[in-house]
């Protein structure tokens, strides 16, 4: 976002975080690839092993009138508000493009809460009529909501398109829902692993829900979806840090919120940069608020943070080249184990290199981040430059590139 996370409605569009491969310069990126736990083996795909939330029929079914129309409505605010994801959703199995375009349009929908309430209060009622709708979305009987009423028409497609046999998970759609909660205040990230697991509880579990809808139960197609996820979320971050620093007064709150005496008070900003980054650059978020991108130390924080992004998509090309090479990926995944990582090993017979490229329209984000973090580079790493706000127009032929040839290099 989508901006930390794709949640500033004065952007013209949202952006997700994008991305290329081009040599680095002064600050490079091209460090070693950090390892992660786990074990990494070769496990088929198969339909899923885990335990997911049934849906059941329940209530007035949908019609095909308000099918059609929730459709149109999601396509048009990604189209507004997330046009990366809409550019990438041709790359999707067109099976489960309805699914990949109702899942994107409530994360741009979770996105955008800070920024149309006028008080964290009222933002975390938002909050909570999305997980009551998880639960009536699965069970079949979504409120009159566009993006609920699609979402649960492409999860009812396909229960029935494999009899029941793949089930998305109710867990990851409720983790997605709860992350955005730190957006309503602005709670720092006390280090950078406290952002990589934000980053995992909602990037990387677009994707671990995505690849259900495929349906794809794999450890190996997982864990590279794990990796993307944590440097697309990391990028985001990053890439609406002037917009939390400097944010732009609510469009509803109410009169004499900006007052001392207002009831919601004028929105404060802040720094959401790491704090253990933040403490070894000499980075001082009132430094920041007051001089922006002159602030002391931003460059060198910035950097430090735009690395790890960096360094998850270096393992994601060091996982893809060790499967061609017919070894495994090379280190373990942290996650397997846990709510939606287990796997069934005695179904299927793809190689682990044969999921990965049955998935690969999924992984297409990795392709966005890249470019955005080469342009932050190009920047000197003054994550204000304006130069980083446009669309870069080379996203949807990078990657074609890229889906073309089963690579991210």
């Amino acid at each position: 976002m989508c901006c930390e996370p794709m949640r500033f409605a004065r952007l013209r569009r949202i952006f997700s975080p994008e991305s290329a491969t081009s040599p680095f310069t002064s600050m490079s990126f091209l460090q070693a690839a950090r390892p992660c736990r786990a074990r990494a083996c070769r496990f088929p795909a198969g339909f899923q092993s885990r335990t997911f939330s049934k849906s059941h029929s329940l209530g007035t079914p949908i019609t095909a009138e308000e099918i059609q129309g929730a459709h149109k409505y999601c396509v048009a605010l990604l189209s507004k508000y997330d046009r990366p994801s809409y550019t990438l959703s041709t790359f999707i199995p067109r099976h489960a493009q309805s699914f990949y375009i109702a899942l994107r349009a409530l994360n741009v929908s979770l996105s955008i809460i800070p920024d149309t309430t006028s008080s964290p209060t009222i933002g975390l009622m938002r909050l909570q009529f999305w997980r009551d709708s998880v639960t009536k979305i699965l069970a079949g009987a979504p409120p009159k909501e566009p993006v609920a009423i699609l979402l649960s028409s492409a999860i009812s497609e396909l229960h029935e398109r494999t009899q029941g046999r793949a089930r998305i998970s109710k867990g990851w759609l409720t983790r997605l829902i709860n992350s955005r909660e730190q957006t309503l205040t602005n709670d720092p990230y006390p280090n950078i692993a406290a952002l990589e697991s934000y980053a995992e509880n909602t990037y990387s579990t677009l994707m671990y829900l995505t690849l259900s809808a495929l349906p794809m139960a794999s450890v190996t197609a997982d864990h590279v979806a794990s990796h993307i996820g944590k440097a697309v979320g990391i990028a985001a971050v990053l890439r609406g840090l002037p917009f939390v620093a400097f944010p732009a007064p609510s469009a509803q709150a109410p009169p004499g919120a900006n007052s001392p005496m207002g009831g919601g008070g004028a929105k404060q900003g802040a720094v959401m940069l790491p704090l253990d980054v933040m403490a070894q650059a000499g980075v001082k978020e009132e430094d920041v608020l007051r001089y922006g991108a002159d602030a002391e130390g931003l460059r060198d924080a910035v950097f430090t943070v735009a690395t790890r992004a960096s360094d998850h998509l270096i393992t994601v090309q060091q996982m893809l080249s060790n499967l061609r090479a017919g070894e495994d990926v090379g280190h373990d995944f942290e996650h397997e184990g846990e709510e939606g990582h287990e796997y069934d090993v005695a179904k299927g017979n793809e190689s682990p290199l044969e999921e990965v490229n049955r998935a690969f329209g999924v992984f297409m984000p990795a392709v966005g981040t890249r470019l955005w973090l080469d342009r932050l580079q190009k920047q000197d790493f003054d994550v204000f430059s304006p130069a980083l706000l446009r669309s870069d127009w080379r996203l949807p032929w990078k990657a074609y590139s890229a889906y073309t040839r089963k690579t991210l290099d």
